[in-house]
């Protein structure tokens, strides 16, 4: 007999974790409330949830972590039961607590052992008790020479905020510092400890679901090392290569961890494995984790119909969990620029359409007309395949994702493609030092890719939009243009000059057109243009044809192939001087607030070539801007707290002769 049975949930999260808890409550008949900022006030979770209660301001500390605010929302929208997501309160003991107290259901950890795998230190002390095999932590007040690498990392932390790899002891002082810094301003905690890094170390974690019963589920092991910034990128279950007698040992400590916090519903307890397969604890997190998707594909469950199911009081529906079957990939699109130290991009999201099909999964809270904001992480999606075999979804998910049309702010599609077509990932061999290695391979321009050609057919695709270029012959709307060849007419070529997003390079196309009006290329051997609408462009290039589809959204144009995806900014003519920026000038990369700045920086003051002067933080990240040159800090316009739109100047560099200059990075555009 369920003794808390939940008839409505409030979930306290936003986006597509809101948005995937949603769809579960449907399928059970659960009534849905959402809590949003004025932010996120036209957001998806939003326009798909039952009830919402807006909780006003935009910054999270204001909204989303007011606890009180959130427990508010519950009562007054009539919720039984609170969800917490993942992130923001998710593991939140005093919050947990609250949720209880005003006498709602709280589909979460008992909070016991929220507070007990809270702080990481204390969590390791208990699981050394456990018999979990540990790192042994390192004092960094004594650490010397022999103890490096040293990984610093937040005693209350998550999602790679407030972690430092030290790989010399002069820069120990100043990373504890930083990472202190970004601890407390992420957790309000800025407990720092240091244990060693474990160098070409894998991620694995496993998935385990318990309930008050006395039963305790591993879910089977995840691998997730390929991340940067100690944030996940790319996750898959099984993780590959792993020996039976490895998983055995995985899966065991796993539940260990579990049953010494009494733990119940879901969690995640997270290893990192050497290059020797020794298995080392590095946390537990007591919520759903992001990539439960592959869990979810490989065992056939819902993980948060069985995260309510233990929140009622009832059972798992047996004492072992299903057998698993075939592999899952999953694949986090960012809203965020790889060849620009992973930079974070905003604007308006046109078109967000993946495809479907056996086997494919979208989560994400975001539609086309969206817009993505500075307030908040800038994952757009996770897109997830499920196959017989590791490679078989491997191969599904790079050709969904190369499909996908995705118009909007830069994303690191391109960079998921290529990182699950590599040979390191396709031989399983991974580390979290993957993208250290291989992102510049990642991110260079690509041999398969021909943006000269897709820049062809978005100025015919443009040449046949107006009007005048149209040739009704059928009701309804425009015939396409249809060529076989082309002939020589006396007009001068006219030409349109685009510009590659993000990499900046520039393509001229030039044109003629006939006496029929209808546009043909100029100096293009072993080209033929078959068809061309406002929107469809079919070109023959050395005897292989190729169809573009063509948006055009203000200067930017988006051009999808079948075999990848370019974006172009129109250009003028003639460049406008009014453009140029002064030599020196520090522009900010992206919106978002200044939290700090060099110690002494001022007016005035010498900087050398490369030193970080100001820290930039958007969403959920902390960006250096660093001196282009080696000079005199001329102008200053930043200060802690400033909010700043991207392609703020934030200060000037006036060079030193003597110097060589580093280029300042551009500001990314955003449409």
């Amino acid at each position: 007999m369920r003794s808390d049975v939940i008839h409505t949930l409030l979930v306290a999260n936003r986006g597509e974790i809101a948005c995937r808890i949603f769809r579960t409550c449907r399928d059970l008949g659960i009534t849905t409330v959402a809590v949003y900022s004025d932010a996120d006030a036209d957001a998806l979770h939003v326009r798909e949830a039952d009830l919402a209660v807006r909780l006003p301001g935009a910054a999270p500390s204001d909204t989303y972590l007011r606890g009180d605010l959130v427990v508010a929302a519950a009562r007054a929208a009539g919720a039984d039961a609170v969800h917490p997501g993942y992130g923001f309160l998710s593991e939140n003991a005093a919050f947990a607590a609250a949720v209880q107290d005003a006498g709602l259901v709280w589909v979460g950890p008992p909070v016991k052992a929220i507070e007990l795998m809270a702080s990481k230190t204390r969590a390791k002390e208990l699981m050394a008790g456990a018999g979990v095999p540990l790192l042994a932590p390192v004092d960094p007040a004594t650490a010397g020479p022999g103890d490096l690498p040293l990984l610093l990392k937040a005693a209350a932390g998550g999602g790679g905020r407030g972690m430092r790899v030290v790989r010399e002891l002069d820069a120990l002082p100043g990373e504890l510092l930083a990472a202190a810094a970004e601890a407390a301003s992420a957790f309000g905690d800025g407990e720092v400890f240091a244990e060693p890094y474990v160098e070409r170390g894998r991620h694995v974690e496993v998935q385990v679901m318990a309930d008050a019963h006395d039963t305790v589920w591993a879910l089977g092991t995840r691998d997730c090392s390929l991340q940067r910034r100690h944030q996940k990128v790319i996750e898959e279950a099984p993780a590959p290569g792993l020996d039976d007698g490895l998983r055995d040992r995985l899966h065991e400590a796993a539940v260990a961890a579990a049953r010494a916090v009494g733990y119940r519903g879901a969690g995640t307890v997270e290893f990192l494995v050497s290059a020797e397969g020794r298995p080392y604890f590095l946390e537990m997190n007591t919520r759903l984790q992001v990539e439960h998707p592959v869990t979810e594909a490989v065992f056939g469950l819902d993980l948060v119909a069985l995260q309510l199911r233990v929140a009622e009081g009832e059972p798992l529906p047996a004492p072992e969990p299903p057998q698993p079957s075939g592999h899952a990939v999953e694949a986090r699109l960012y809203a965020e620029d790889p060849a620009r130290d992973w930079q974070p991009q905003t604007g308006a999201l046109h078109t967000l359409e993946v495809p479907e099909g056996p086997g494919l999964r979208l989560d994400t809270g975001y539609t086309g007309g969206d817009t993505i904001g500075v307030h908040y992480d800038p994952m757009i999606a996770k897109v997830i395949a499920h196959a017989p075999t590791r490679t078989e979804a491997v191969r599904l998910l790079a050709r969904a994702l190369e499909r996908a049309r995705i118009h909007g702010p830069v994303t690191n599609r391109d960079l998921l493609v290529r990182s699950l077509r590599h040979p390191d990932f396709a031989a399983a061999r991974l580390d979290t030092g993957f993208y250290d290695r291989h992102l510049a391979e990642l991110t260079a321009p690509g041999a398969d890719r021909d943006p000269a050609t897709a820049a062809l057919a978005a100025t015919l695709a443009e040449a046949v939009r107006g009007p005048e270029a149209v040739r009704p012959t059928r009701p309804g709307g425009p015939a396409p243009a249809r060529f076989g060849a082309w002939r020589n007419v006396p007009s001068q070529p006219q030409r349109k000059r685009y510009r590659s997003e993000p990499d900046g390079a520039e393509h001229e196309v030039a044109y003629r057109t006939s006496r029929t009006g209808v546009p043909e290329p100029h100096e293009t051997p072993g080209t033929r243009v078959l068809n061309a609408t406002p929107d469809r462009v079919t070109i023959e290039v050395d005897g292989v044809t190729r169809h573009f589809t063509i948006t055009a959204h203000g200067d930017r144009v988006h051009v999808d192939a079948t075999d990848a995806s370019y974006t172009f900014t129109a250009l003028p003519r003639f460049t406008d001087p009014a453009t140029h920026t002064a030599p020196g000038s520090l522009l900010a990369p992206m919106p978002g607030t200044v939290v700090r700045l060099a110690e002494g920086l001022a007016a005035g003051v010498t900087v050398e070539a490369g030193q970080p002067l100001i820290w930039l933080e958007a969403m959920k990240m902390e960006h250096r801007i660093l001196a282009p040159a080696s000079g005199t800090l001329t102008a200053l316009h930043a200060a802690p707290g400033h909010q700043v739109e991207v392609g703020a100047l934030l200060a000037v560099v006036q060079e030193d002769p003597a110097d060589t200059p580093v280029p300042v990075p551009v500001p990314e555009e955003t449409a």
